[in-house]
């Protein structure tokens, strides 16, 4: 049977991007290498039984912040949201701690504690977000360039406040701390945030993403779906059904198909051909799509030795607890957040960075602790925890079992040294490392999560390597929606949103549009 359009890889990304079509009326399929849906977005349980785990993504504040999603109202397909009392806590190495909370007098009188000029500043700080936050997200997550968001911004901030607003979003996450907070407390939730990816506190560019996690948190919160992360999975494959839509599972694409420079279906494991009419999206790595589906005679020989500076972002070890009560914290603050980040201040957060970009293993590791029971009671029996934390560790190292295992040692040692007692609680240990990571999904390369690094060499026009930041590739009718292509990584839906709308437009306007596209991909590769 002929489709419309063939999607594989069934991470939310390519779920977005079939939805999205189908809304259309399009014939949908979407392929799945492993025996369930969902890529990163996904839960188990894996400690003990009545214990749930999100194996990968967990907090979702780009998720209910993303326009993508809000498009989709998948609350009207079973999806339910649920918060901690507080979204997040910074635990500094001397005990103490701060909170952001979506109650803004109590994040204010947080930082406060710090400084007491800082709760003024963070309120600030928070208008300033509310007043660009609408054209901003649109701007990040709708197709590159975004004139008409852009438009909008403009209009919203004013001239004079966009120019300080685009400067602002150039400066290093140390920085923009420093220039608007006098506090300790406040730096920490901007700085700590900034953490969440790879682009490090002291780069340039990594600010926004510090200020966006830490102002969607004020905003938003920092939620999770009600039954795990694999809710939002399910959600997915549920609408994307109701219109009509197929998602089948192990069935590994191998190729994808050309036919005069336009896709035209793929191949799968057992050299089934499935003939695509009018698109095809992959929602894999970048690498993995020009490296091994599409042969070199049908790629610009540019685009392939750019392919060849293509960074991915660090490794993952994550440690995932059955406890048998909850964790007890030291610092106040950090007993009824959803998340925690144990153990930073600015400069251990600075040499953790340092060790991670010369090749070494951090010495001081940071750590990222999701309390998932305290935000969600469904995941485990009534007065336990389900918890988690992850660190990284450099990329293209070999980690053993047992290499992987001394490090959870030494991540539970830092959560005890916060929490005296934790380790008594355990009562199921479960530890990922970054080859779990890969096996569980392809695109999870050496546990890399976020579909490539974040520093702004390799985002926007130069995502996944310098081009379009569009989800177009050389080949006609064929769209990139994964985390490798603009905006990337993060559970908001942005590449697949793209891609879909991409493979929309060519097939409105036809002949135009591919012109278009194939001048400006022949005058960036050649």
């Amino acid at each position: 049977m002929d489709f419309d359009a063939v999607v594989f890889g069934a991470g939310h990304n390519g779920l977005v991007a079939a939805n999205l079509l189908a809304d259309r009326g399009w014939r949908v399929l979407v392929l799945e290498a492993a025996d369930h849906p969902g890529g990163a977005v996904v839960s188990a349980e894996v400690t003990a039984p009545g214990f749930v785990t999100d194996l990968c993504s967990s907090g979702f504040p780009m998720t209910v912040a993303s326009p993508v999603f809000a498009d989709l109202r998948l609350e009207r397909h079973g999806l339910r949201w649920r918060h901690a009392p507080d979204a997040l806590a910074h635990v500094l190495p001397d005990g103490r701690g701060v909170t952001l909370s979506r109650d803004l007098d109590r994040t204010a009188q947080s930082v406060a504690e710090f400084d007491p000029r800082d709760a003024d500043a963070w309120r600030r700080m928070h208008e300033q977000w509310l007043t660009v936050r609408t054209p901003l997200l649109e701007a990040l997550f709708r197709p590159f360039p975004p004139i008409a968001p852009a438009g909008r911004l403009v209009r919203a901030a004013g001239t004079a406040e966009a120019l300080r607003l685009a400067r602002m979003l150039t400066l290093s996450a140390r920085q923009m701390a420093s220039e608007n907070f006098t506090g300790e407390g406040a730096r920490l939730l901007l700085g700590g945030n900034a953490m969440h990816v790879d682009a490090g506190i002291d780069n340039a560019g990594s600010g926004v993403f510090g200020w966006m996690l830490a102002m969607i948190g004020q905003e938003l919160g920092y939620p999770v779906p009600e039954g795990g992360a694999g809710k939002i999975t399910a959600a997915l494959v549920r609408r994307l059904e109701s219109l009509g839509g197929q998602v089948e599972c192990g069935r590994r694409v191998t190729e994808v198909l050309i036919a005069r420079g336009t896709a035209v279906g793929v191949r799968d494991h057992e050299g089934t051909a499935i003939r695509a009419t009018r698109a095809v999206l992959a929602d894999v790595a970048a690498p993995q799509l020009y490296g091994d589906l599409v042969g070199a005679e049908h790629l610009p020989s540019r685009l392939l030795d750019d392919l060849k500076r293509f960074q991915w972002d660090p490794a993952t070890i994550k440690v995932n607890w059955a406890l048998s009560g909850p964790i007890p914290w030291a610092a106040k603050e950090a007993a009824g957040a959803a998340f925690v980040h144990v153990g930073g201040d600015m400069d251990t957060m600075s040499g953790c960075c340092a060790d991670m970009a010369i090749g070494r293993t951090p010495r001081n590791p940071f750590l990222l602790l999701g309390q998932t029971t305290t935000a969600d009671p469904s995941r485990s029996p009534a007065g336990t925890e389900s918890a988690w934390a992850y660190t990284h560790v450099p990329q293209g190292q070999r980690w053993t079992r047992d290499r992987s295992t001394r490090l959870a040692d030494k991540i539970q040692q830092i959560v005890d040294k916060h929490a005296p007692g934790f380790a008594d609680l355990i009562i199921g240990r479960h530890v990922q490392g970054p080859a779990d990571f890969e096996a569980g999904n392809a695109g999870l390369v050496d546990g890399a999560l976020n579909g490539g690094t974040s520093v702004i060499a390799q985002q926007l026009i130069f995502r996944p390597t310098p081009g379009l930041g569009r989800a177009d590739t050389p080949v006609d009718r064929l769209y990139l929606a994964s985390s490798s292509a603009h905006p990337g990584g993060g559970v908001h839906g942005g590449p697949g949103g793209n891609a879909a709308r991409a493979a929309i437009a060519r097939d409105t306007w036809g002949v135009a549009y591919k012109s278009a596209i194939g001048a400006a991909h022949r005058l960036i590769h050649g």
